[in-house]
Formats: structure tokens, sequence, C-alpha cells
């Protein structure tokens, strides 16, 4: 039983681990962080995370993650995600939310915009990100 529960959460830590891993900027790529500075110049005290074999720059707002971007190791934008109110999600996200996961608070929210300019939202609920179209109907759970 012992055996078990410890390759469990050994399990999980791996899983965590892969998901997002914190890095130092010196660890970013010169090209990756050129590419932030010329897209959003406004971005100070960026902190960074390697996701899915991609760079994640966070920066601004009392968490340090009201923005966040990312982009391929090349320096190619791929998606900026703002954070909002859970108030501004559009309404069908709540109805969604309610239906399917009963119970569960809105822990953070976001509006994405993709490199074509494409909108859809994110509802973080229990540690997962629900995404949304720009309409507010259920397209993946993350």
């Amino acid at each position: 039983m012992k055996k078990i529960v410890l390759l469990t959460i050994g399990t999980l830590l791996t899983a965590l681990a892969i998901h997002a891993q914190d890095l130092k900027s010196k660890d970013v790529p010169a090209v990756v962080k050129s590419a932030l500075q010329k897209k959003y110049p406004e971005a100070k005290r960026v902190s960074w995370e390697k996701e899915k074999g991609n760079y994640e720059g966070n920066w601004g707002g009392k968490s340090g993650e009201d923005h966040s971007v990312q982009f391929t190791p090349s320096g190619e934008f791929l998606e900026m995600v703002n954070a909002i109110p859970v108030s501004e999600l559009p309404k069908p996200v709540s109805v969604y939310i309610r239906e399917h996961y009963k119970g569960a608070k809105i822990t953070e929210a976001g509006r994405v915009t993709d490199a074509q300019g494409k909108i859809s939202y994110e509802a973080e609920v229990h540690g997962k990100d629900i995404i949304f179209d720009e309409n507010g109907n259920f397209v993946k759970a993350e």
C-alpha cells in the first residue's frame, strides 16, 4: 500500500513538472525574450515558464500574471491571455460550469487572443482550464 501511494505521488509530481516548468530569464532563448519585448514593450518584471515545449511570459497585476503570452522556441507568437473578472465571461460559460461542475467556483478567468486574432475564453475550475469559444460555447478542458 505504501509503495502504491508513493508511486502515485511521484507520478503526480512528475506530471505537474511536465505541465509547466518555472524558468529563470537566462534560460529563455534570446529570440523569445526579444519577440516579447518587441510585441509588448510595456512588459516589465516578466516571469517565465516552459509549457508543452513553448515559452510563457507572465507579467502585471498583484499576482504577476495579469498578462500571459506564449511563444514557440523560435520566437513565434502563439497567444495572449489577459486576466478578466469572472463577471466578464460570456453568460453561457457560467451556465456550463454550473451544469458540469456542480458547486464549483471559477477561480480565474481569461480572454485569449491567438496569433490570428481569434478570441476565446478560459475559466479555471478545480485547477483545470476550461476553454470556451468567443460566444461562450464549451471547446475543451485542459
